[in-house]
């Protein structure tokens, strides 16, 4: 029997062991489908030119054999023809496995997880994406638990058990293995149900001004924004090696687009998918198990005393909530008040780049620290630049996003900079951090797509910190949000993989914020709450100021 783990960390340290059901090491094949490919790349080369890098996901071979290997998931074995032959969540359930009248502090718990369809029959086979957790409403505690799929329609999840108290066991179902496998699906072959648009300003022949809008998209294997020859103008950055191309204006030429926008989303889906998206049966909370479990104090410690640095691995659990305050297992994070906040960031250049998740950060920064003052740049909010700055400690805080792919109200195109550009031009050094995240903007394109994207962040830190080793450079892991077509938590899941392990043994910190998410007792989304983002940016100024 072959076990998946569902949510697992390359560089990970898996403390503990016993599960009351085998633990082999997982099967993993090579996947013959779902957007992946099994054709070898080619060694990434930093000055890859536009046409090459068409086809390279940017890694060596083994590099992208590994990712493609994080990434399988399982999936039916059969033709799904109905949605009762989906898991349903009202009938799945869970289980404690041999619930004792009280543990120690540290000790650990392991759930069992049975799926069933709706006709009330178990699942023969796994692929279903869950989350589960151990928490207490009445502390405001809460722990990740890690979920393994034993690919028979069972699974196990465990977990640490961090407190003194009382706690019960949740779990929920995200997707069903038949709605992932409607995701992959829209994945490899359906990019345009995410669209852009293009907006070409200038005079018309009678020197007339005109704007046309037309659709944009990247340009890559798989990705087709028009089967006609000679259809779209196309925008080579020769540094990066991508290309961007919208349809042909009617009047106008290639050279007047001037903004970028997101266009809208095309909801191409069966039936079927429909209502494997519906609200009864995404994200859903499983019946089971009501049983408390008590914990007692316990003279072994747990936790960390090793400061936060480069290079340390995400464990599981990578830390918990209690009383809205999350104590990590990283390292040794701790909580900043305003003034530590100013003294950590005193003398410091920080640039922060990537999505709208990041700019929480950057936005959260500028209300917490009294003496950081935002500067009108009059530029697009949710593009930047933004720039803040506190004279009196010699503070300047900056964000940008990543860049195209990016969903946003128009703005101009010149101010779309590709990350690994802003990366490039950073001399860096003791007074610099960056602040770095990618993926809720990539869920729509293939693999490989991210997986380029990442390699060329990581050429650009890896010279970066070659000229200015003393630069701290965090990376911002996912996070739990929104679960539908466009972009579910699977999708993210995957591209988080991808990103961890691209920058495996790099010399950056891993910034993980996937379990912060997924575990706190608010809904997830996209954007999470303001009590998380504190709890983030503590253990943000932790890697900056460890001591």
């Amino acid at each position: 029997m072959s076990v998946q783990v569902m949510w697992s960390y390359p560089c990970g340290d898996r403390k503990g062991d016993g599960l009351p059901l085998p633990r082999p090491v997982p099967q993993l094949h090579m996947p013959s489908s779902d957007g992946l490919t099994d054709q070898t790349p080619k060694v990434n080369n930093p000055k890859v030119s536009p046409v090459s890098a068409i086809n390279d996901p940017g890694f060596s071979a083994d590099e992208w054999d590994r990712m493609l290997k994080l990434v399988h998931w399982a999936g039916p074995d059969r033709q799904i023809t109905t949605a009762n032959m989906s898991t349903s969540p009202n009938h799945s359930a869970f289980f404690i496995n041999d619930l004792k009248g009280s543990y120690y502090v540290g000790e650990e718990i392991h759930v069992t997880i049975v799926a069933k369809d709706f006709t009330k029959t178990p699942k023969s086979y796994g692929g279903d994406l869950f989350q589960a957790k151990v928490y207490s409403d009445k502390l405001k505690a809460s722990v990740f638990g890690e979920v393994l799929d034993h690919q028979n329609g069972t699974y196990s999840a465990r977990f640490t058990l961090p407190w003194v108290g009382l706690a019960s066991v949740a779990v929920r179902l995200i997707h069903s293995s038949e709605a992932v496998q409607a995701l992959g699906r829209h994945r490899s072959t359906d990019s345009k149900r995410v669209f852009f648009h293009g907006y070409y300003v200038g005079n018309d022949p009678q020197g007339v001004r005109v704007e046309e809008k037309v659709e944009c998209s990247i340009k890559w294997e798989g990705v087709v924004l028009s089967s006609k020859k000679d259809c779209c103008c196309e925008y080579q950055d020769a540094h990066v090696g991508l290309t961007w191309q919208c349809l042909k204006p009617q009047i106008l030429p290639c050279s007047a687009r001037v903004y970028h926008s997101m266009g809208g989303y095309r909801f191409n889906m069966t039936a079927l998918e429909k209502v494997l998206f519906d609200r009864q049966h995404v994200n859903r909370w499983l019946k089971g198990d009501s049983r408390l479990i008590r914990v007692m104090a316990s003279n072994t410690t747990i936790g960390v005393r090793e400061s936060c640095k480069p290079g340390l691995p995400t464990p599981i659990p990578s830390g918990f909530y209690m009383n809205d305050v999350w104590t990590s297992f990283v390292c040794a994070a701790r909580n900043f008040a305003k003034d530590d906040m100013t003294q950590c960031l005193k003398d410091k250049h920080i640039y922060m780049m990537g999505d709208s998740t990041t700019r929480q950060w950057f936005e959260y920064l500028i209300l917490a620290v009294p003496t950081l003052k935002p500067m009108n740049l009059h530029s697009v909010y949710h593009v930047g630049p933004h720039m803040a700055v506190d004279v009196q400690n010699n503070i300047d805080l900056h964000f940008r996003s990543h860049g195209l792919p990016l969903r946003c109200v128009k703005a101009p195109v010149v101010s779309l900079h590709y990350m690994s550009n802003e990366i490039d031009g950073l001399a860096g050094g003791s007074h610099t951090v960056v602040v770095l995240n990618m993926w809720a903007h990539f869920t729509n394109y293939p693999l490989s797509y991210f997986a380029y994207r990442v390699s060329l962040v990581r050429r650009a830190v890896v010279e970066l910190l070659r000229r200015a080793p003393e630069t701290k450079v965090i990376i911002k892991s996912a996070n739990t949000g929104i679960k539908d077509i466009f972009s579910s938590d699977w999708f993210s899941l995957q591209l988080d993989r991808i990103l961890r392990e691209g920058f495996r043994g790099v010399g950056v910190y891993i910034l993980d914020v996937w379990q912060m998410t997924s575990c706190h007792y608010n809904s997830d989304y996209i954007h999470p709450a303001p009590v998380i983002i504190k709890n983030e940016i503590d253990i943000l100024l932790s890697f900056i100021c460890p001591k």
